[in-house]
């Protein structure tokens, strides 16, 4: 990755576990970052308030969000798109989803103990509908590579 300069803001309430460990991945990267409360979503740079990336540890919290906490997190999307901000969510999951046509095949292991769970098709469809009705990208990656894929995807531009 050619070095980028880039300041980005971290949202205050993002899960502090989570943000000490991408923090050190933009600290590997070079890249400068702060927290302070966000519009929406987890991560934007500087140079761009108009593109947000949304950090999801799995499908499971994805899943959570469009079924159990629906409205708050279809809120989020309406408010995004009607101040013309990009939303891309980042998914954490790895195991071999790689992209949106992954989710399809995924195995919910709720499903084991609750039938009724969602499976991987019905959050396919869900996530399809979503990404059609508000424009909001859905990316995938490992832990690991978390903080590269952030800085990636909010450099979208950048030379």
């Amino acid at each position: 990755m050619a070095s980028i300069n880039m300041t980005i803001q971290c949202d205050t309430r993002e899960h502090s576990g989570q943000i000490e460990r991408i923090e050190q991945q933009f600290d590997e990267l070079g890249i400068k970052h702060f927290r302070s409360k966000l519009y929406c979503g987890d991560y934007q740079s500087l140079d761009n308030p108009r593109l947000v990336v949304d950090r999801k540890k799995d499908l499971q919290e994805l899943c959570g969000n469009v079924c159990q906490q629906h409205d708050r997190f279809r809120s989020e999307l309406v408010r995004a798109q009607e101040a013309g901000i990009q939303i891309v969510i980042l998914c954490e999951h790895g195991g071999g989803i790689k992209c949106l046509e992954d989710v399809y095949f995924w195995n919910n292991p709720r499903r084991r103990t609750s039938p009724k769970a969602m499976d991987g098709w019905k959050l396919f469809k869900v996530l399809n509908t979503m990404k059609e009705k508000y424009g909001v990208r859905f990316e995938f990656c490992d832990k690991r590579q978390t903080g590269r894929r952030i800085v990636e995807i909010l450099s979208d531009g950048y030379s």
